[in-house]
Parts: structure tokens; sequence; C-alpha cells
């Protein structure tokens, strides 16, 4: 897990994130893949069998809530009708963003 010296562990925490709506064939894991790369977060984003993007990300809860208004709004061409949020604990198991295979 990236972090700034400012920064320790008990900071991080992790979102699971499922945003639905008109989110495939649009850009958007990209798009969330743009924006946490620019924001320092780690984890990954795939397109899910029902048509949503899955997202799980850690970073501190002011970096994951940006992000979380970034996907809000989404690339050109898209429909956020709704994202489902779950918090947890923060694992470190990743130490990039990445778009991952669907599921």
């Amino acid at each position: 897990m990236r972090k700034d010296s400012s920064q320790t562990t008990k900071d991080f925490v992790r979102v699971h994130i499922f945003v639905e709506g008109r989110v495939q064939g649009v850009g958007f894991r990209y798009f969330t893949l743009q924006k946490a790369n620019l924001l320092g977060i780690t984890g990954w984003v795939r397109n899910t069998y029902r048509g949503e993007v899955e997202i799980l990300a850690e970073d501190t809860r002011p970096k994951l809530e940006t992000l979380i208004g970034n996907l809000r709004q989404g690339p050109g061409g898209s429909f956020v009708s709704n994202l489902r949020i779950e918090w947890l604990d923060a694992t470190e198991e990743f130490d990039r963003f990445s778009v991952i295979s669907s599921n």
C-alpha cells in the first residue's frame, strides 16, 4: 500500500462499490482507473455480469470519498442510477489500482 509519511496504516480504509446504471461500454472502468491513479488510491475495478461496475479500493476515507464523488458523475455517455457502498477495514493487499477481468 502506498502512503506518504504523514499517513499511518490506521488511516486507511477499504470501500467496496457497485455502480449501477449505464456504466458498461462507456469507458467507466478506465475513467475510474484514471481518477484513482490521480488520487493515489490502490485496488481494482471490473465489469460484472449484471451490467454493473464493481470497485474495491483502499486509501484514506477523504480520498475515497473524492473518488466516490467522481463515480457519481461518471464519464461522458454514462448514467449512474445508484451506488451501493460498503466500508470495510483495509487489508493493504494492493500496491496499485488496476482494471481486472470481469466476473
